[in-house]
């Protein structure tokens, strides 16, 4: 059974991590409504499915991922040797710079984070969120599109998805929703806001699981062998949802259908509000 309820964590943790329908929306509404609370805690458990969904990023973006981290390193020599001049900054150091201003805001998410958890107790309360995330969804639809890429988008622009990103840490507010509205707000193209999104998830998603780390450190949760094989299993889903994940946002994004996910959060989240 446990296994069983791994690799549903798994399933809804990679597909709705990156799916603009709120991870953290339905794993509250998997724990409230339908009872599936997992090893109690589950600190670590919920550590590896993170892992998981990270892992599905880097597959996806390896070698955007891979021009970022280059780029962050000429970065860093330009600054200490007095030749930074943002002006003549390559596109990949660029690029580094927009995602570091965008992660700045979640320093805010970190302080808040367990004030922000208690609200995931609230069946209700996530529903609310979801219907508003839905209005979001459909309001991205109706953006036309931007011109700016990692080679003209300003800091200024980072800075607005970062607060985007920073609103998505109420339960049933889609991360993914949200920083990909914000950056086609912006001004982004359709693929560059996309992708500038799911880039930007790494650094949230690896803070997150450093504070989850941090608690389960200071823990006694039980590790046995069923808990280990549950987290494989959820690894596995997790990662594997997340590419499908990613490959089918790509496509829906660049066909301007969001409307399909705002129907589902609508939906989702008077259900929530029905039976929570």
């Amino acid at each position: 059974m446990e296994i069983i309820k791994a690799a549903l964590y798994g399933l809804v943790q990679g597909f709705t991590e990156f799916l603009p329908i709120s991870s953290s929306g339905h794993l509250a509404i998997l724990k409230n409504i339908l009872g599936l609370d997992f090893f109690g805690d589950a600190i670590l458990f919920m550590l590896i499915l993170h892992l998981g969904s990270l892992g599905a990023v880097f597959i996806m973006y390896f070698k955007d991922i891979q021009n970022i981290i280059i780029g962050f390193i000429t970065l860093i020599v330009k600054i200490f040797t007095g030749k930074f001049k943002y002006k003549n900054l390559t596109s990949e150091e660029r690029f580094a710079i927009l995602i570091f201003i965008a992660t700045v805001p979640l320093v805010i998410g970190a302080l808040i984070d367990k004030k922000i958890e208690v609200l995931a107790d609230y069946t209700k309360l996530v529903g609310l969120f979801l219907i508003i995330n839905a209005v979001v969804l459909f309001l991205s639809d109706r953006i036309p599109d931007g011109k700016l890429t990692e080679k003209t988008a300003s800091p200024k622009n980072a800075v607005f998805i970062g607060i985007c990103q920073l609103i998505a840490v109420a339960p049933g507010i889609s991360r993914s929703g949200s920083t990909i509205t914000g950056g086609l707000l912006s001004g982004f193209n359709r693929t560059f806001a996309v992708k500038f999104s799911f880039i930007m998830s790494i650094p949230a998603i690896l803070g997150a699981s450093v504070f989850k780390f941090i608690d389960f450190a200071g823990s006694s949760e039980p590790v046995n062998a069923t808990m280990v094989f549950s987290c494989i299993v959820g690894l596995a889903f997790a990662f594997v949802s997340g590419i499908v994940a990613i490959v089918v946002l790509n496509m829906i994004a660049r066909k301007k259908n969001f409307s399909i996910f705002g129907v589902y959060c609508l939906i989702a989240g008077i259900l929530a509000l029905i039976f929570g």
